[in-house]
């Protein structure tokens, strides 16, 4: 059965209608105190419409239900344009799970304060992005600070002592504090001492350093399945072998190639069926998948992550041979297994006989794979926003990143499930 066949185009995912270009957009988790999703922030990717253009693409994508499925329903901020706010907020106060994020600077225009303040009093959630700026008392925005129920602190431009001050006092007002721009993990364990609601920043993707690798029983036993799976090329006869013992990653991977999903005409009843139908490189993959989510204690969106990385590099390798798509689908998942694992990159790789293609990319940035890792990095850090990228890479990449979070998303449903 051919890829195309098993699983929906990007179109198809979003729900977009006719010719409508999926929105350039990244979705970024505040995760709570149990590291569990709090809310999502989406983000804009520049392309040759201007910002109002895509914000009311976005307004337009909540109407239809688009966006709500790219965040899967999940409390969602996103910014826009005083124009907009002033004339087309009505589908927020449909939308509750939908806030927007607010400037400062936004405390001086009392029109839109009192428009703000309605929105607010029919259950839009607002956020404002304060940055460094200070609020301690500060005349100018406060009247902003009375209308918003959630303010966010750049952690990157504010020293620990701050930091916490300015996060008490919020706190004491009875203000939903969300620390920002949280990119290493001292600065995480900071936050995690403060009356902090949500922690935003690129700590999760990021290993946390360590002086010596402890791999616990269950990342051992992980590694070493990781390692069967890969030994000798092993066949769809030696993938149910492999796994036959393992009553739960078998429930998971059948419940997940026999959803609705993937359409198929018959429902596959063992690992070795499975293999057969989608191949066994395929198969093996997916494996992988289901058995990373037996590391329990890492935040769910890790793996969320992690999946939609391997889903991205694959698409992007469509140009390669079958082999070489399975393989970029490898290092693609596997270019977070260091976080995951909570281990250096180059210790985890060493207990697997990962193909050189794929640890060159892991470990060196080389190799064929390497590029594609580099374009999936650049855009979930934004950084395809400047005006050297050409319009049509932003679309592509745009409807690459829509398919790859539906398609993650659905996995991991399965992934996290147990048997009853």
């Amino acid at each position: 059965m051919s890829e195309a066949a098993a699983i929906p185009s990007a179109h198809d995912a979003s729900g977009a209608a006719g010719n409508e270009q999926p929105l350039p957009v990244i979705r970024l988790p505040m995760l709570d105190a149990k590291r569990e999703l709090f809310a999502y922030e989406i983000v804009f990717q520049n392309e040759t419409e201007d910002e109002a253009a895509l914000m009311r693409r976005a307004l337009a994508t909540i109407t239809d239900g688009a966006l709500a499925r790219l965040v899967r329903g999940n409390r969602t901020f996103l910014r826009l344009t005083r124009e907009l706010l002033m004339e087309d907020t009505d589908v927020l106060q449909h939308q509750p799970r939908f806030g927007v994020l607010l400037e400062p600077e936004v405390a001086g225009d009392a029109a839109l304060v009192e428009r703000l303040t309605r929105m607010a009093q029919r259950g839009c959630p607002l956020m404002l992005d304060a940055g460094a700026t200070a609020l301690e008392f500060n005349a100018a925005v406060e009247p902003l600070l009375k209308v918003v129920q959630f303010v966010r602190l750049d952690a990157s431009k504010l020293d620990s002592a701050t930091l916490r001050s300015r996060s008490e006092y919020l706190h004491a007002r009875g203000t939903h504090v969300i620390a920002g721009h949280v990119d290493d993990h001292d600065t995480y364990h900071l936050c995690e001492e403060l009356p902090l609601q949500a922690i935003q920043g690129r700590f999760l993707l990021k290993p946390e350093p360590v002086e010596v690798p402890v791999l616990t029983a269950n990342r051992l036993s992980l590694l070493r399945l990781m390692k069967a799976l890969q030994e000798g090329n092993p066949g769809p006869v030696e993938l149910g072998q492999i796994v036959r013992d393992d009553a739960i990653l078998s429930y998971k991977l059948l419940g997940c190639v026999n959803s609705a999903y993937f359409a198929l005409p018959r429902q596959l009843k063992s690992v070795q069926q499975a293999a057969i139908f989608f191949g066994a490189a395929r198969i093996r993959n997916w494996i992988y998948t289901m058995a990373l989510s037996g590391v329990g204690d890492r935040p769910p969106e890790l793996l969320r992550a992690a999946l939609i990385r391997a889903h991205m590099c694959e698409k992007l390798a469509q140009h390669m041979p079958a082999e070489q798509r399975e393989m970029a689908f490898t290092a693609g998942l596997f270019s977070l297994l260091d976080t995951l694992m909570e281990a250096p990159m180059d210790f985890v790789l060493w207990h697997l006989p990962l193909a050189r293609e794929i640890s060159s990319a892991l470990l060196e940035g080389k190799g064929p794979f390497a590029p594609l890792l580099e374009q999936i990095y650049a855009w979930e850090a934004g950084d395809l926003r400047s005006g050297e990228v050409q319009p049509q890479v932003i679309r592509r990449m745009a409807a690459v990143y829509l398919e790859a979070t539906q398609w993650a998303d659905h996995v991991y449903a399965f992934a996290d499930q147990r048997p009853n």
